[in-house]
């Protein structure tokens, strides 16, 4: 397993972190394409009203697939230990994640969802189907077991 350590982030909280540089380095990429802002710029023209879901430990919702745990190992002074989620540092993962989303999403996105990743912009020209939207995009979440950030 390669190394781990804690990096500490802005609001002064731990984040653990581990070096899977030799790991992507022999990764088959995934092209699953992340979209262009520019695309988001023409899909909200028109729109007056937005929501934004930012969610919550994005990649820790995608389960690695069984058989390939071992590929994500890594040592502490307290053992040796495997994800059985997808943790941060994999080359793949953005994509992994923007296709997982996309997929649950795939009837709203680009009609009133805009993805990057783990950000959801929802976005509508009335009011009224702004909540229709909302409601469509959070019962998605609900039945796929993704959970949002509530402090944002």
């Amino acid at each position: 397993g390669v190394g781990f350590f804690f990096v500490e982030k802005k609001d002064g909280s731990l984040h653990p972190s581990i070096n899977y540089r030799g790991l992507n380095d022999i990764t088959v990429n995934n092209s699953h394409p992340l979209p262009l802002m520019s695309s988001a710029f023409e899909l909200l023209q028109g729109a007056t009203i937005f929501t934004k879901i930012d969610l919550r430990n994005a990649y820790h919702l995608v389960r690695i697939r069984e058989g390939s745990e071992w590929k994500t190992a890594f040592n502490t002074p307290t053992g040796h230990f495997e994800y059985l989620v997808m943790p941060f540092g994999l080359s793949n993962a953005p994509a992994v994640f923007q296709a997982l989303v996309n997929d649950m999403l795939r009837d709203m996105v680009y009609r009133f969802v805009f993805v990057y990743l783990d950000d959801i912009l929802i976005f509508s020209q009335i009011e009224r189907d702004h909540v229709q939207h909302v409601r469509q995009v959070l019962q998605q979440h609900l039945e796929n077991c993704l959970y949002a950030r509530v402090e944002k």
